[in-house]
């Protein structure tokens, strides 16, 4: 389940709030013909860096109504990935890059190190493969959730259907519209996640669960529609991506004693006796499962590699 982490000195948590907020603001300002000068290409072969929006995605097919999330990816700032921004993130980019470099160091190598000791690992396991410098598809995202009318609403059963993320952890920083819900894994039952000034919320992700064989559980989240009296603003989001280097296989991790007493000694790739990805293979298999054929009725469970399908929570 998610967990609330206090924000450490990135700047002033008002500071980050107003600043980092306001410039996704202005870009999901610009007319759409500008933001899709920004637009992913390649997004059918799971590419996800720069701009995507949602239009076509169908959430409720009685009516046709469809989706208006929109998001704006931008990648580490290492030189593995091109840079290629509109004017108003442009004009901030260096900061922009020390904010994404800071949550790196002062939020997500903590909770690694954190994470190796609950494991019985040296502390720096985990802060090993996740080194800035080496190239993997860590991004900082602007996110933006379009509002419906109360009559839209009335036909959406959830802005975002549940689902996991596909890397090591991301991190949520508060907003004030009210809608993500995640799954307790113990009861199946959905419950809010209430915001807490001056903390992240932080998601525990796929690799993860790959890495310890499920003794670490990817947090299944969803968009609820918002509460009636929060319905009338788009919901803006403000997220980091953190995900293990491209190269390292997703087997699950020997070394660990509390593991192996536990008994988590393989994943589903293993169990089932097929081929372990790497983080870069499991990446773009699952960023193309999300950007293609959900308009066809097997795509909520289909296989994204041999060893693994996708699943309907609800």
């Amino acid at each position: 389940m998610p967990v609330p982490v206090p924000v450490p000195e990135l700047g002033s948590y008002n500071y980050v709030a107003e600043t980092k907020f306001a410039l996704g603001k202005a870009f999901y300002d610009l007319p759409q013909e500008e933001k899709d000068e920004f637009a992913v290409k390649g997004v059918e072969q799971g590419n996800y860096n720069g701009y995507v929006g949602n239009r076509q995605r169908v959430v409720n097919e009685k009516s046709g109504l469809r989706s208006r999330v929109e998001v704006y990816n931008i990648p580490k700032f290492n030189g593995d990935f091109e840079h290629h921004h509109p004017a108003m993130i442009e004009e901030h980019i260096e900061e922009i890059e020390e904010f994404a470099r800071s949550l790196h160091s002062e939020v997500l190598d903590p909770l690694f190190v954190l994470l190796a000791l609950a494991l019985e690992l040296p502390e720096d396991y985990f802060t090993k493969i996740h080194q800035y410098p080496v190239k993997s598809e860590d991004h900082l995202r602007y996110m933006k959730y379009g509002k419906y009318t109360p009559e839209e609403n009335k036909l959406i059963d959830n802005w975002v259907q549940g689902h996991t993320d596909l890397g090591s952890f991301t991190l949520l920083f508060r907003q004030p519209v009210a809608a993500l819900q995640i799954r307790y894994p113990s009861t199946n039952e959905w419950k809010w996640v209430k915001p807490q000034d001056a903390t992240l919320t932080v998601n525990a992700c796929d690799a993860l669960q790959f890495l310890t064989g499920g003794y670490v559980k990817s947090t299944i989240h969803r968009v609820a529609v918002p509460p009636i009296d929060q319905q009338h603003v788009d919901r803006l989001g403000l997220l980091y991506f953190s995900r293990p280097h491209n190269d390292i296989p997703l087997a699950t991790i020997k070394d660990s004693p509390l593991l192996q007493r536990e008994g988590y000694t393989g994943n589903d790739f293993e169990v089932s006796g097929h081929p372990v990805p790497t983080m870069e293979e499991w990446t773009f298999a699952k960023q193309k499962w999300q950007r293609t054929g959900y308009d066809k009725p097997e795509h909520k469970t289909a296989q994204i590699l041999p060893g693994w399908k996708e699943k309907v929570y609800v």
